[in-house]
């Protein structure tokens, strides 16, 4: 199986968006503990996290999709 560019830069951009997602959701969580943020805030920040989350779950599925078809 040959994985082809389009796959790879996207593989590639899915690692970021995971990195980047769990990296501001610990540094939002410890921000608003740290400034006691109401928990209607922080929610949103669980959201927006998991909406990163999903994302990236389903782009990877595409991409296995793809490769499944090669």
């Amino acid at each position: 199986m040959t994985v082809g560019p389009d796959d790879t830069r996207q593989a590639r951009q899915v690692a970021l968006v995971i990195a980047a997602t769990g990296l501001m959701w610990i540094g939002a969580q410890i921000l608003g503990g740290w400034l006691g943020l109401p928990a209607r805030i922080v929610l949103l920040f669980d959201l927006a996290a998991l909406a990163g989350f999903s994302w990236a779950l389903v782009t990877t599925w595409r991409i296995w999709r793809r490769r499944q078809g090669k």
